[in-house]
């Protein structure tokens, strides 16, 4: 995908993100107040989270999308890991203030107040608003290749789930229940901690360099060993950076073959993998003798 195309898609996710969520913190605040719905202000409070998390994901993006330097030669990708982490500590922060909130009310509180019935209508309101929207941004992340986008889709998940709770909390309330309202808010903030869980391993993993699919390494692979002379690849190992990832690998090659046709063979290697493996943007082969036992340990003089 082009710079500029991969740029487009990560301004409208933000965009999308950031002014969808203020039209639901700006009601759900609202509402949850005129309704007496703490349920309804504890999602309010999480959607100015939302706002946050997307400004983040985008800020990440566009770090991440800066090309290599000679303080960075492989590039910025990781930024956008890092901004994927970012985003976990904000979730941290809400699910804590909603979860402690939530106790308060139902241990310390006395009987909540059964919320008002246009609570309902807000409850409604949000489960369609963040369907379309967390679908709307996965779709443009996963298109773009972008980690932090992809992240700030799946927190806006989270957003369905609480909305669909809100409303059964709600609905259950008006027949003389008070007390689901504070306990769906404790819900939606134990679904926000599982959120920062899933997000913080996702890209822990993606700076750990945790082992790629084995469809990513068949495909590199295949494409290798597509190249004219190459009897063989092994070793392959992709170091993720983000939304791109580099390889490193061992061809085989005919033993007989000099070093100017060897050299040349690892080159055309190298350049057909960048050009059909898309998440890959920089390959780093090693010509191996096919048919000998090699000790890789070995000294010249052995």
């Amino acid at each position: 995908m082009k710079k500029e195309d991969r740029e487009r898609l990560g301004k409208r996710a933000a965009t999308v993100a950031i002014a969808g969520n203020i039209f639901l913190t700006v009601f759900n605040i609202a509402v949850g107040i005129m309704a007496g719905s703490y349920a309804l202000i504890s999602e309010g409070a999480h959607t100015i989270s939302d706002i946050v998390t997307s400004v983040i994901a985008y800020v990440g993006f566009r770090i991440g999308s800066k090309p290599a330097d000679e303080e960075h030669p492989l590039g910025h990708g990781r930024a956008e890991a890092i901004a994927g982490l970012v985003i976990v500590v904000f979730l941290a922060i809400i699910a804590y203030e909603i979860i402690t909130g939530a106790i308060e009310r139902l241990f310390f509180g006395g009987t909540p107040a059964i919320p008002e019935p246009i609570a309902i209508v807000m409850a409604i309101i949000g489960v369609i608003v963040n369907f379309a929207m967390s679908q709307y941004i996965i779709n443009l992340g996963e298109r773009a290749n972008s980690p932090a986008i992809v992240a700030d889709g799946k927190h806006q998940r989270v957003d369905i789930l609480s909305s669909l709770a809100i409303l059964f909390g709600i609905l259950i309330a008006q027949y003389g229940y008070p007390r689901l309202d504070p306990l769906i808010a404790l819900v939606i903030g134990l679904l926000i901690v599982k959120t920062a869980f899933d997000v913080a391993r996702e890209n822990l993993d993606n700076i750990m360099g945790k082992v790629p699919s084995p469809e990513l390494v068949d495909k590199i692979i295949d494409v290798s060993n597509s190249v004219d002379k190459v009897c063989g690849t092994h070793d392959v190992r992709v170091n993720y950076f983000g939304s791109y990832a580099t390889v490193t690998l061992h061809i085989e090659l005919p033993p007989e073959m000099s070093l100017d046709e060897s050299h040349k063979v690892v080159h055309l290697v190298q350049n057909k993998i960048i050009d059909e493996v898309d998440v890959i943007h920089g390959v780093t082969a090693h010509a191996c003798p096919f048919g000998l036992e090699y000790d890789h340990d070995q000294q010249l003089d052995e």
